[in-house]
């Protein structure tokens, strides 16, 4: 069946995808406020809040939640974005109303305890230690720092330990207020679920939900800037990400960005891989991505090599990526392409991804946006269309490094940008 879409009284839309092949059903909720919406005192608190909403409600305690949902053979699991904050459910079909009830529930009518509070910043803090502790996520953060400097979309989604102690339960009352609001909130499901059944559960364990819109936080464009973040460190081996300035969702040339992100670094049979792993041994980790959000986007290569080998790595990326302005083929174009179509493809056959997807439409082009209009926009790209957008991304020189480990070898933005000058 077609993808159906009502929309409460409240402003909360409900999207579902009904797969009567599945005996399952994925649903939750997906809100616009993620951590790019805070303000600087509240740094983290999209997060804090995501952690918090699973440690008892007025109606049940945290122990309640996992035991009830668990009970039946489900899952229960949240996430927070830069942009949005998900949480989600994955239940057989009869049991969808319990799923209903404890998401509406959580939402609704969290209790934020103070002994819960403190535990779960202790846990959140934790959290923050061991991605300072793994260079390959700190270079990301590093790298989105340099990127948009003293801006949100420039901090880590987690916050900082200073942040994440100083929040109480009346900030999270107050963010909770300010941003779950209907405008802003997506219930999305795919599955064995029916629409009506779902609208009705919706304006059941819903209605406390408002409609008005409220404060919105922090809802500065974002500026991209660049520059470079260099982190000395002790480690076996050297992280490096070095990017330019992206293509927002909205960007009319962003297929074309993830087609060339895919030639450039995609896969095993990319040209980085192959070049770089494959012909010259210099690292086990490359490639290319591209990020986009509502108003902006980052795209880049990461790379992690042995120390001894920066000095040799620097140059073939940036071979690479120079090679790429005025060389690309049909072939690897129509490779990429396939690549992109047959990810689209799987992402239909299942209901966690396809509820996500929906619902993040929903929120970033007020539309379900139908595969095959996806599929035809994929097909239309060409070479001429890759290498415009890379000329587009790479040409203007302004780029962000980012890296952490030994960097003795590590060269200056100046003398990258002279490389890929030629």
């Amino acid at each position: 069946m077609s993808v159906e879409v009502t929309t409460l009284k409240n402003g909360i839309r409900v999207v579902t995808h009904e797969m009567p092949h599945l005996e399952t059903a994925s649903l939750g909720v997906w809100v616009k406020a993620g951590s790019r919406h805070e303000r600087s005192n509240q740094h983290g608190i999209s997060h804090m809040l995501e952690h918090m909403a699973f440690k008892g409600t007025n109606n049940r305690s945290a122990r309640d939640i996992a035991f009830e949902v668990e009970a039946v053979g489900g899952d229960i699991n949240a996430a927070t974005s830069f942009e949005t904050t998900a949480y989600s459910v994955r239940m057989m079909k009869n049991d969808i109303p319990l799923g209903m009830d404890i998401l509406g529930d959580i939402l609704s009518n969290p209790r934020f305890d103070e002994a819960e509070l403190a535990r779960e910043q202790g846990v959140v803090i934790q959290e923050i230690g061991a991605a300072r502790d793994t260079p390959d996520d700190l270079v990301f953060d590093l790298f989105q720092e340099t990127a948009f400097p003293d801006q949100p979309l420039g901090r880590p989604i987690l916050g900082t330990p200073e942040t994440v102690r100083s929040f109480g339960s009346g900030h999270l009352n107050d963010y909770l207020g300010e941003h779950y609001r209907g405008q802003s909130i997506v219930i999305s499901a795919a599955g064995a679920v029916s629409h009506a059944d779902l609208v009705e559960l919706a304006n059941r364990h819903f209605e406390k939900i408002t409609s008005s819109s409220g404060l919105s936080g922090d809802n500065s464009a974002a500026e991209y800037k660049g520059g470079e973040s260099l982190l000395e460190r002790d480690l076996e081996q050297t992280h490096i990400v070095l990017g330019f300035e992206g293509l927002p969702y909205h960007g009319e040339d962003f297929y074309a960005a993830q087609v060339y992100s895919g030639i450039l670094g995609g896969g095993m049979s990319s040209r980085l891989f192959q070049e770089v792993r494959e012909n010259r041994g210099l690292c086990y980790s490359v490639y290319a991505f591209h990020w986009a959000f509502q108003d902006a986007g980052l795209f880049g290569i990461y790379a992690a090599t042995g120390n001894d080998k920066v000095a040799e790595l620097t140059p073939v990326l940036c071979d690479e990526l120079r090679r790429s302005l005025d060389d690309v083929n049909g072939e690897e174009v129509a490779r990429v392409r396939a690549q992109v179509k047959t990810g689209i493809a799987m992402s239909l056959e299942s209901s966690g991804t396809r509820a996500g997807q929906i619902a993040r439409q929903q929120m970033l082009f007020n539309r379900t946006i139908p595969v095959q209009e996806i599929v035809e926009k994929i097909d239309r790209i060409d070479e001429y269309q890759v290498m415009a957008v890379a000329r587009r991304l790479l040409e203007d020189g302004n780029l962000t490094l980012a890296a952490i480990g030994d960097l003795s070898d590590i060269e200056s933005c100046a003398k990258i940008k002279g490389r890929l000058a030629g």
